[in-house]
């Protein structure tokens, strides 16, 4: 008969790190690209992170003018003012 030896325990300690990090990676990116969604969609969340968040918004900016030359900043900027939002 067989004996089954048990994993070496740096073994154990290898995958179950390697399981954490994956997860964690996992989470996020889908993090990332609902916020990234969020504000690709919504004028309403731009300007809740305009005036909450600015760092983050500026990102976004710079992310699609670099990418698509997108003038999104302009016309946000646009719309809030003639509404009176800012």
């Amino acid at each position: 008969m067989l004996i089954k030896k048990p994993k070496p325990a740096y073994k154990r300690f290898i995958g179950y790190t390697l399981g954490t990090v994956f997860v964690a990676e996992t989470i996020g990116i889908a993090v990332s690209y609902g916020l990234y969604f969020k504000l690709n969609t919504d004028r309403d969340f731009r300007l809740y992170m305009h005036k909450n968040y600015n760092f983050v918004l500026e990102g976004y900016y710079s992310l699609g003018e670099y990418i698509g030359g997108h003038k999104t900043r302009e016309l946000d900027q646009k719309v809030w003012s003639s509404e009176g939002k800012i």
